[in-house]
This record gives structure tokens, C-alpha cells and sequence, in this order.
């Protein structure tokens, strides 16, 4: 029997050797050196850009030049340290800087700008088109229904004859902010299955009108190597995973928080209302316990990094609880997770924890057949 592999994951001119893009986790969780240990195993490792420049300390008087100077330091850092491995960038449209720290990403030479939280039917103001081409950086929307995929590709058709280059189709088991009502969560028909094929369809409309082949990647509760097994035999060309690489030694967040992960039972993974105005899935511990009973954590906001957060009406700062939470220090903060972060036993290197996923993913090729 020919030797079982996994596939790679092309996005125009660009080769993953393998089709696993690491999601970006942002406020610094995943920086370069996460980023950076995953595409020399031969992923895509992404940098998550909201929040990047928090522990400068210029941060509460310029925040915008903090994150920008912070964003393009990581790139650089992550494409070195990488060895010429795929480096992406992940970026929320819902963040009032968004559009500076695209321009970075952009100009910076990331292979990659995966954008989320937020339709992106265009760019914004401070990057041209032409701009976008020239550099090469390959356009990836993260969507969570095949119609939200629909308006973003159709609004680029008519803005630019020009299609982005992937997408990311994220369903309500990922970790973080979700793009679902609460009550869309549990219902069986926003299974990330059902948006698979949904996102597909639409998809394939324009790689017919286009004429070219646009990748899509799965995201959301993907946690073995079977469950890459499961997705690309349905359809997908890759998956984008986050929760396992939280717990892996190059992960750019504190011991504390890993460990977090580690500790944790399916119970305590729970759904919060985020002051961002959006669902969001966590690791349940004492500040959460604290908020959800109604008390108000104070802080002040030099600056509106959210869209749309109304700091004046809010209960917490999230970008404040998320940085304590990566910096280890849980009482002041949580720790976003995905569904199955219960499931994380142990602490691995980035390699470690690739190959085993291989080994997952020949194990259920193999026991279908």
C-alpha cells in the first residue's frame, strides 16, 4: 500500500506542505514564536494581531503605534525564525485599527491576512488594490455561513474583478468570539458539517466565474487528526486549528494560562456575553463567576480598540482581562478556549503535537480502508 499522507493545502501560488493552518489567537497568544514553530513543520502559522502592541509602554498613549510597530516586529521575527514557512496574519474587522494593521501585514510581506469578526467587502481606505496585488499577501475572510461567504465574494467581484484567494469557514465549536446567536450554538443545523457544504457551494460559483481554484479551510472544534481525516473526505482543502496549539511549548502565552487548558472538565468550558457584543466560548474560573453574579471590573479606555464596545456601559475590559489572562494572571482575566479544550491532557512542542496528528489522520485513513 502507497504510503498515507496528508495532503498539501494550496492557496494560489503558495504550498503548505501540510493542509493545517493554526488559528490565530490574538492579545498575544500567538505571536512568532508559536506562529513560526508551526510553518517550519511545514502548517501555516498565523499571528493574531488584535491587541498586539498591549505590553508596550507606549500602549495607553499611542495604542495604534504600538500595535503597528509590535505587528511588524512579529512578522519579521516569525519569518525568520521559520525558516521560509507560510506566516499569516490574523485580523478583526470590529477593531478600530484594523485598517493600519492590515496596511502592516500587508507591507510587512505576510504570506497571508486571514480577517474575521466582520464582513470584509473591500479594502479600506489606506490600501489600494494595486497595492494588494503587487504584494502577493493572499486575502482569506473567515465567515460562518455560506451566505456571509456569498456577500463578501460577490462585493469584491464588483469592486475589483477579483475574488479573494481562500476562505475560512468557522462553525460554533470554535474557541473565542463566534460568529452565532446564542441560540444557533447548539442547533444541529450550524454544524460546521452543514456550513462546509453550504460555504462550498457558494464557493464554487465563483471558481467557475473566476477560473481558479479558491480553497476552503474548515475551522471550529477540529482537535485530531481524524477530524482532518473527516473534513478534507467531506469537501474541506484544509482545517484551521487553535486549541491544540495552545497547549504546546512554543505557544507565546504563560504557563498559567497553558495549564489552564489542562486543567480544565468539559463543564467549565462555557458561553459568555462578551462586552464586544458577540457570544464567546471560554474557560469558566472565578473573574467570569465574578462578572456573570454583576460585578463590574473598573477600568479606564484611553482608546475604543472595539467598534463595538461601549467601555462606558461595560462590565469589563476584555483586551485588559485577555492580557492578564496570556500573562498568567487568570484572576484578573480568562482564557478563551474552543469546545474541546477538556480534552487537552498534557503540554507538547509544536512537532510533538503535528505528529501525532499525522499519526491520527493515517490511523482513521487506515481503519476506513
Amino acid at each position: 500500500m502507497d504510503e498515507i499522507k496528508l495532503p498539501e493545502l494550496k492557496i494560489g501560488d503558495l504550498t503548505a506542505k501540510l493542509p493545517i493552518i493554526q488559528g490565530g489567537m490574538s492579545v498575544g497568544v500567538s505571536l512568532s514564536g508559536l506562529a513560526s514553530a508551526v510553518a517550519k513543520e511545514g502548517g501555516i502559522g498565523v499571528i493574531g494581531a488584535a491587541g498586539v502592541g498591549m505590553l508596550e509602554p507606549d500602549f495607553m498613549k499611542d495604542y495604534r503605534a504600538a500595535n503597528r510597530r509590535v505587528l511588524k516586529r512579529e512578522i519579521a521575527r516569525a519569518k525568520e525564525l521559520s525558516g521560509g514557512g507560510i506566516i499569516g496574519v490574523n485580523i478583526m474587522i470590529a477593531l478600530t485599527d484594523y485598517d493600519q494593521l492590515l496596511k502592516v501585514s500587508i507591507d510587512e510581506g505576510a504570506d497571508l491576512v486571514l480577517i474575521g469578526a466582520g464582513l470584509f467587502l473591500k479594502l479600506p481606505d489606506n490600501v489600494t488594490f494595486d497595492e494588494l496585488i503587487a504584494s502577493n499577501t493572499k486575502i482569506v475572510p473567515i465567515v460562518s455561513s455560506g451566505r456571509a461567504a456569498n456577500i463578501i465574494f460577490r462585493s469584491w467581484a464588483n469592486h475589483y474583478n477579483h475574488v479573494p484567494d481562500a476562505v475560512v469557514v468557522e462553525g460554533p465549536l470554535a474557541g473565542g468570539h463566534l460568529g452565532f446567536k446564542r441560540e444557533q450554538i447548539d442547533d444541529p443545523e450550524y454544524k460546521l458539517e452543514n456550513l462546509l457544504l453550504q460555504v462550498k457551494d457558494v464557493i464554487k460559483m465563483y471558481e467557475d466565474k473566476f477560473g481558479k481554484k479558491i480553497p476552503v479551510i474548515a475551522a471550529g472544534g477540529i482537535f485530531t487528526g481524524g477530524d482532518i481525516y473527516k473534513f478534507l473526505k467531506l469537501g474541506a482543502d484544509g482545517v484551521q486549528m487553535a486549541t491544540r496549539f495552545v497547549a504546546t511549548h512554543e505557544c507565546d502565552a504563560d504557563i498559567k494560562f497553558k495549564e489552564a487548558y489542562v486543567k480544565c472538565k468539559k463543564e467549565d468550558i462555557i458561553i459568555i456575553d462578551s462586552p464586544v457584543g458577540l457570544p464567546g466560548r471560554a474557560i469558566r474560573n472565578k473573574f467570569l463567576d465574578e462578572v456573570s453574579m454583576g460585578e463590574r471590573k473598573p477600568f479606564r479606555c484611553p482608546w475604543k480598540c472595539l467598534k463595538t464596545c461601549d467601555f462606558r456601559t461595560t462590565p469589563y475590559c476584555i483586551a485588559l482581562a485577555l492580557t492578564n489572562a496570556k500573562l498568567g494572571k487568570l484572576d484578573q482575566g480568562f482564557a478563551f478556549a474552543g469546545a474541546n479544550a477538556y480534552r487537552v491532557d498534557r503540554i507538547v512542542s509544536v512537532k510533538e503535537l503535528i505528529e501525532t496528528l499525522i499519526e491520527e489522520y493515517k490511523e482513521a485513513v487506515m481503519k476506513e480502508g
